[in-house]
């Protein structure tokens, strides 16, 4: 991990040249300093910066071409997504006006209600939607609300969820969601309703922990919903229970959890196994610049490998859970770990993000030190693919599930009980059973997306700086 942390800053101190001069003994005019952040943050990290001419080193000659050109822009929103490749190959680089936010919601500190959802079409429509409830984060105000798993809502304070509506309606501080059943399919309103409020939030991404006794094996359970460093201790501590209670099996639920950071991902892969410690669990592929740096000066900050000092269950298998929803940093896990023991994985197929992030500030080496004070402007462009030892890592249409155990809202089940569907499906094949999967719909529904994804952020895989 300490590999990790120096590569990101040395590459934090290294300069590239920008064009036929030093760009920066050319003044910036006031208006422009933010504008011009992004393009030299960009040019200098961004994945694809050799594909997007606006980024090529010899773009402009100097600064007062580089100046003109930053003019044209309206805003450093503007210029930022301009400066993106195609929406299809890039889906989540972000840029946030406030660096205190984009940090919050990193670290899992959002302005939440704590109803975790996700949202999908209407039968036989492709416009209309209406959400379910996935689960409610404890301390939270819908904790205090009735309402739970399950629960399905159409419409908030009475207009009725559309792909034109729903992200304006669900952004309110305050809102009322209106319930109904879920009739064959059907949804029918029911006449209830329940008011929740969004406050400041930290979710600890720990949801439930517990061990169950079926025969000979003892499993854990884990549903760990974000990858987030400042809950890595209760994490750690989570598995040092596993090991107290003599845990022989793992059942690790990442179905609805959308990423966070690569170090924690990392330390959780070396918790499920430890006898790995010292091995490259996966490499980090940045552009061809940052790439050729890397090789040149410390080859070995581009792998990130097992750590030891944790509590570990050394095992040879584990069993994932996953859905539609689980994305970056919970797909880094499958993919990495495949190498070495053998995964798994219930549910549905996965995201499909193999790359991540980093955080961007206004400051001579664009870290979190010396950051310009006249603006607080941050940007998390993606900068890296990841991939596993072997160098695989291309499975940005999802990772398929061993077994496909789509969600069914007509059988959701009790998260944590042997007979929820995807943990039971998971209990019968550590005991060997012999009892069938659930059979399969004639259509598999899928979330269109969900509280996570709304914010592009919330599904980051992101390296972070110590």
């Amino acid at each position: 991990m300490k590999n990790l942390m120096k590569s990101v800053l040395l590459l934090f101190l290294f300069v590239l040249p920008l064009g036929c001069e030093d760009m920066d003994d050319n003044a910036v005019p006031n208006n422009l300093g933010v504008k011009d952040f992004v393009w030299k943050g960009m040019n200098l990290y961004y994945l694809w910066q050799g594909e997007v001419p606006d980024l090529d080193d010899d773009r402009f000659a100097n600064q007062s071409e580089l100046n003109a050109f930053l003019t044209d822009f309206e805003n450093p929103e503007s210029l930022f997504n301009a400066l993106r490749i195609d929406n299809s190959i890039d889906r989540f680089s972000v840029i946030y006006s406030d660096y205190d936010v984009l940090e919050g919601v990193l670290s899992g500190n959002t302005l939440n209600n704590g109803m975790d959802f996700g949202l999908r079409y209407k039968s036989g429509s492709q416009t209309d939607l209406y959400g379910w409830v996935r689960y409610i984060i404890p301390n939270s105000d819908a904790s205090t609300k009735p309402i739970e798993r399950g629960d399905i809502f159409y419409a908030i304070n009475g207009t009725p969820l559309t792909i034109d509506n729903y992200k304006t309606l669900l952004a309110n501080e305050t809102y009322t969601i209106n319930l109904a059943e879920f009739d064959g399919g059907n949804i029918t309103p029911n006449g209830q309703s329940v008011s929740l409020t969004k406050t400041a939030l930290a979710e600890n991404p720990i949801l439930l922990s517990t061990v169950l006794q079926q025969g000979t094996h003892n499993i854990g359970y884990l549903m760990y919903n974000g990858f987030y460093s400042n809950y890595e201790s209760q994490l750690n501590a989570v598995f040092g229970n596993f090991q107290t209670q003599n845990v022989t099996d793992l059942v690790l639920d990442l179905r609805y959890n959308s990423g966070g950071s690569v170090n924690t991902a990392t330390k959780l892969a070396s918790m499920i196994t430890g006898q790995f410690t010292g091995q490259i669990f996966a490499k980090q592929q940045w552009n061809a610049k940052a790439q050729a740096y890397f090789e040149a000066n410390n080859p070995e900050s581009l792998t990130n490998k097992f750590v030891g000092s944790l509590n570990s269950l050394n095992l040879s298998k584990v069993y994932i859970l996953t859905s539609k929803s689980s994305a970056s940093a919970s797909e880094l896990v499958i993919n990495c770990l495949k190498p070495y023991i053998d995964v798994v994985q219930i549910g549905d197929i996965t995201t499909g993000k193999n790359v991540g992030s980093i955080t961007l500030y206004d400051s001579p080496t664009f870290g979190n030190q010396d950051v310009n004070p006249s603006h607080k402007y941050a940007m998390q462009p993606i900068v890296l693919k990841i991939v596993d030892k072997n160098g695989f890592g291309d499975y940005t249409s999802g990772i398929a599930p061993t077994t496909l155990v789509p969600e069914n809202l007509a059988n959701l089940g009790v998260l944590g009980s042997v007979d929820e569907p995807l943990l039971s499906v998971a209990i019968n094949q550590i005991i060997a059973s012999g009892k069938r999967v659930p059979q399969l719909p004639s259509v598999i529904e899928r979330d269109f997306t969900d509280a996570k994804t709304i914010n592009p952020l919330r599904s980051e895989m992101y390296l972070e700086r110590y």
